[in-house]
C-alpha cells in the first residue's frame, strides 16, 4: 500500500512539473511573438509607443475583454495591421495573456 502510495505521489509530481515547464514555455513563446510582432509600435514594456498606440496599463485597455483584444490582433484596428493567418488562434490566446502580464 505505501509503495502505490508512493508511485501515486511520484506521478503527480512529474505531471506537476511537465505542466510548470509547458506554462513557462507557453510564456517564453508568447514573450517572443511579442518582441518580434508588437513591441516596436507598441514598446518593449507595453506603455504605448512613438505611433500613438495604447499602454496596455490604461483603464481602456484593461477594460476590454480577452475576446475583444484578441479580434483586435486578428482583425487589426486603426493603423494595426491584421494578424489573421500570420498567427494561431492559440498564439493569440497567448499573447493577450501576455498583455495582460504586461499591464500589471
Amino acid at each position: 500500500m505505501k509503495q502505490l502510495s508512493l508511485r501515486l505521489g511520484l506521478a503527480v509530481l512529474a505531471l506537476g512539473m511537465i505542466s510548470l515547464c509547458t506554462t513557462s514555455a507557453v510564456a517564453q513563446d508568447a514573450a517572443a511573438t511579442y518582441k518580434s510582432k508588437c513591441a516596436m509600435c507598441h514598446g518593449a514594456d507595453g506603455k504605448g509607443g512613438k505611433m500613438g498606440t495604447r499602454d496596455f496599463a490604461s483603464a481602456e485597455v484593461k477594460a476590454e475583454s480577452d475576446a475583444q483584444l484578441a479580434e483586435v490582433i486578428t482583425k487589426g484596428k486603426g493603423k494595426m495591421p491584421s494578424y489573421d493567418g500570420k498567427l494561431k488562434e492559440g498564439e493569440i490566446k497567448d499573447l493577450v495573456a501576455y498583455i495582460r502580464g504586461l499591464a500589471k
